[in-house]
């Protein structure tokens, strides 16, 4: 089933960036690819959603949607598998925190990060952990301040104060200490940082966010939480019927490994310290790219025979032979197309359940061309199999076009509409 596209109205949303107006909140720390905030405010009121409706981010990420949906006065739910972002999500929508112990805890976690700045040995990371970094992701001397800080904020501050000095110093690891620089792909800056002011842009990060959390204090009581979880066991982590709405923007299906953006955090922060950590986490992840493909993943199984997702493989596949490509990656390229699509239907029909009848959904999704040149027309396969599992195609909104590297064609970033009408709906829309 295909439909027509549209062009979103009123505010210019092909615009990426963040907007100083939406910067409180969303700015603690933000996933490179992240979409808009003022995407998501425009299908909350394209939903006509209020104070009494429950708003779920199946694929949440670093948190947009359910920050602006609580900015908004709106209940909202989020599931993540990656524990960095899970954990930046977590945080972001915890604001019920006590801002005269925030600032006391400012101060004893700088004066003992100075004290150990000061001191020898250099602090370091373990040989396993450094083997899952993009080689000079960092400098020994900003390394050295931002393992004394961790340590610091590791030793005895309580939560939720813990969480926002930590989520502070992955934001400066990054942005004001490393020597990563991101593309879209992350890569490493041509001048390398030897040293940067991590204490003092920690601190000042610090500020920022109580400043933050004291101008929303009003809205502090609204409830938004970010579950740990796999998008494709929706109904293991949520009460039945209880989504009024979905805000979402799953993995594109190429060749951009997601878990890259992440690691020196991760491993800064003690999410990730080993090879088999990743591994682990990998897994939980809707399979998008060749490198969180294994084995016994199954979710191919899912697709339909003669479905254009598993035509549009078997495409990648025959130009593999004809181009007589032999790589590991480049024999796993179909497969992958495979498993996206066949992921996100079980993820589709996993939601079920937790959806309310009548439920809207809009899922972004871009089109690809990263696997021999071949099209992958993401939003119209996926509207696809969101019908044959019994949802109501509503049309696609365009978001914004880009240019494929490569061929110089049109990709587009679409919004999928959707509606859940229910159970007893779904058999009479397929019977009648």
């Amino acid at each position: 089933m295909t439909s027509s596209v549209t062009r979103t109205n009123p505010e210019d949303l092909s615009n990426n960036k963040l907007q100083p107006s939406d910067r409180a909140f969303h700015d603690w720390y933000r996933f490179v690819l992240s979409y808009p905030p003022h995407l998501v405010r425009h299908y909350i009121n394209k939903f006509d959603l209020d104070a009494n409706a429950t708003l779920l981010d199946p694929f949440c990420g670093t948190g947009t949607t359910i920050v602006e949906a609580k900015k908004n006065g709106i209940t909202s739910v989020g599931i993540e598998a990656v524990p960095m972002s899970h954990f930046a999500c977590s945080t972001k929508v915890q604001w019920q925190v006590d801002l005269g112990e925030l600032h006391h805890w400012q101060q004893v976690v700088r004066q003992q990060a100075h004290e150990r700045v000061q001191s020898l040995p250099h602090l370091s990371l373990k040989p396993e952990q450094t083997a899952i970094l993009l080689k000079n992701s960092i400098s020994p001397v900003p390394l050295h301040k931002c393992l004394a800080l961790q340590e610091a904020i590791a030793t005895s501050v309580p939560q939720p104060v813990k969480g926002v000095l930590s989520l502070a110093l992955a934001y400066v690891a990054v942005y004001d200490a490393s020597n990563l620089k991101f593309g879209p792909e992350v890569g490493l800056r041509r001048q390398k940082r030897a040293d940067a002011p991590v204490l003092e842009q920690w601190y000042a990060k610090v500020d920022q966010m109580a400043a933050d959390l004291e101008r929303h204090q009003a809205l502090a009581q609204i409830s938004s939480e970010c579950r740990h979880g796999d998008a494709r066991v929706v109904r293991s982590l949520l009460p039945p019927n209880s989504i009024d709405a979905v805000i979402t923007s799953p993995p594109y299906p190429n060749e951009k490994d997601y878990t890259r953006t992440t690691r020196l955090e991760s491993v800064l922060l003690g999410f990730l310290n080993n090879k088999q950590d990743l591994r682990s986490f990998k897994q939980t992840l809707i399979r998008s790219n060749t490198r969180n493909v294994y084995k016994v993943d199954d979710d191919d199984q899912f697709l339909a025979t003669q479905s254009r997702a598993t035509a549009l493989a078997q495409e990648i596949e025959e130009r593999r032979l004809l181009l007589q490509k032999t790589s590991g990656f480049e024999r796993l390229y179909h497969r992958v197309v495979s498993l996206y699509f066949g992921g996100m239907k079980h993820h589709l029909q996993e939601l079920q359940p937790v959806l309310k009848p009548g439920a809207q959904l809009a899922y972004v999704v871009g089109d690809q061309a990263s696997f021999f040149q071949i099209m992958v027309r993401t939003g119209e396969l996926l509207e696809e199999i969101a019908a044959e599992v019994g949802y109501v195609v509503k049309g696609r909104d365009l978001f914004r076009t880009r240019l494929a590297t490569a061929t110089g064609a049109q990709l587009k970033e679409e919004v999928v509409l959707l509606a859940w009408p229910g159970p007893a709906q779904k058999r009479q829309y397929f019977t009648g």
